[in-house]
């Protein structure tokens, strides 16, 4: 902890505020979000496939509309859609307290996702200008622990206040977010926008940055690494499932995966990156951690056809590869967070950053719907088989595939970092 607040410390007030706003954010998310479906079917007894269409909603108006969020802060500066977003956000979470009706639960779900689309791009973006060429990489590892931190606490406090109401838990999210909007209309410095004589048409601004070919080719190889990691939601709970038999110990065991994600991240970030930059260059660092998140998945692989465990500590050790995967799939993310971050911005040259980090959220969100599409359908087609190894197969093969890609794209010259600063202005 004192190496973050030395290195927090370190970084001038704009910086430090964007780092305590993504905490807040996530804090707010993440104390009411994992909540909303047992509300959605329990407290308000809605069908099945009512709670599948409030929650699809919010993460298509979201994953949608990213790319309108980064142009629009690219156009008329961070501050305004970091604030707006903030802002729709609150009423998004406070309408979520008081909707009863499947119309007015979805405009909410609806709301709290344009949030996101609105600010996600515009804190990364800002983040990147304002830490400099120098400093960017350093900036988006503390960035991550800063992240991270939200989505271990936010669960925690959620369950506390969610066990007195799900409208309380609404409540308290909503007066993060309203806090936050206020602090960062005081205190958040308005950065340089685009002059309105020099805006392009909105077309001419997507079709610059559509046409960045190395962008695409990076974005489509860092995909399969946003799969991978979202397995940590997906197959990794389903598995432990499937070995302890459910109760408490599977509870207890899922619990497990997502604290250990948490605790590499706020314990390692730090010093994992800076090993990484004193050893490798940035390109090396991509390709080794999507090499180690297919590597990650070898564990489950080799212990896949285990007999079910007969309780005690034979229960503890079905769940240990399980673990053992989130934990390296938790060091693959700090390895490569940082340095993902900043290619992104090395590819958008300077210019239209927002508008490249909101396409790459749309791209990668693409990626994990489709992706864990097909590796549901993979675990419960193996498992009839009788092959219950072969999805986890296919997982580290991916990831392998991931690591040739960017190591391919490497060696022609298309991950060559060109340090500079960054504006909302294209040079």
């Amino acid at each position: 902890m004192k190496r973050t607040w030395s290195q927090y410390r370190s970084f001038d007030t704009t910086v430090r505020l964007l780092l305590v706003n993504q905490l807040t954010i996530n804090l707010g998310f993440y104390m009411l979000m994992p909540y909303l479906a047992a509300h959605l079917s329990g407290g308000l007894a809605l069908a099945t496939w009512a709670v599948g269409l409030v929650l699809g909603v919010r993460n298509l108006s979201q994953q949608g509309m990213f790319l309108i969020g980064g142009m629009l802060a690219d156009r008329f500066g961070h501050k305004p859609l970091i604030v707006a977003g903030c802002t729709l956000r609150t009423g998004g979470f406070t309408a979520l307290a008081f909707a009863e009706s499947l119309p007015a639960l979805i405009t909410a779900s609806a709301a709290t996702g344009l949030a996101g689309a609105l600010f996600n791009p515009a804190v990364r973006a800002y983040l990147a200008a304002e830490a400099g060429p120098e400093r960017r990489v350093e900036a988006f590892a503390l960035f991550n622990v800063f992240h991270q931190t939200g989505i271990l606490l936010g669960p925690l406090l959620g369950l506390a206040l969610t066990s007195v109401s799900f409208p309380t838990t609404c409540a308290v999210a909503a007066a993060l977010f309203a806090g936050l909007t206020l602090l960062q209309l005081r205190r958040l410095p308005e950065n340089t926008v685009t002059p309105r004589a020099d805006r392009p048409a909105l077309r001419d601004q997507a079709g610059a940055v559509l046409r960045n070919r190395p962008f695409w080719l990076f974005s489509l190889a860092m995909t399969g690494s946003y799969v991978l990691s979202f397995q940590v939601y997906l197959a990794l709970p389903l598995e432990t499932e499937h070995r302890t038999g459910g109760g408490a110990f599977t509870t207890t065991a899922t619990s497990a995966l997502f604290v250990v994600s948490g605790l590499v991240a706020l314990v390692g970030q730090l010093r994992i990156t800076a090993w990484c930059t004193r050893t490798w260059t940035p390109a090396r660092c991509l390709t080794a951690g999507t090499a180690l998140m297919g590597a990650a998945f070898l564990p489950p692989l080799l212990t896949a056809g285990s007999p079910p465990p007969a309780g005690g500590w034979s229960a503890a050790l079905a769940v240990t590869p399980l673990l053992l995967c989130a934990g390296l799939l938790a060091v693959a993310t700090t390895v490569l967070y940082p340095f993902e971050m900043d290619t992104v911005v090395s590819l958008a040259g300077g210019s239209w950053v927002a508008t490249h980090y909101g396409l790459y959220n749309t791209v990668c969100g693409i990626g994990i719907t489709l992706g864990n599409l097909a590796t549901g359908a993979l675990l419960d087609a193996t498992r009839d088989m009788g092959r219950p190894a072969l999805p986890w197969l296919v997982l580290a093969l991916l990831g392998g595939g991931c690591a040739a890609a960017l190591a391919a794209l490497s060696r022609t010259g298309r991950l060559t970092a060109r340090p500079q600063p960054v504006t909302s202005v294209p040079t």
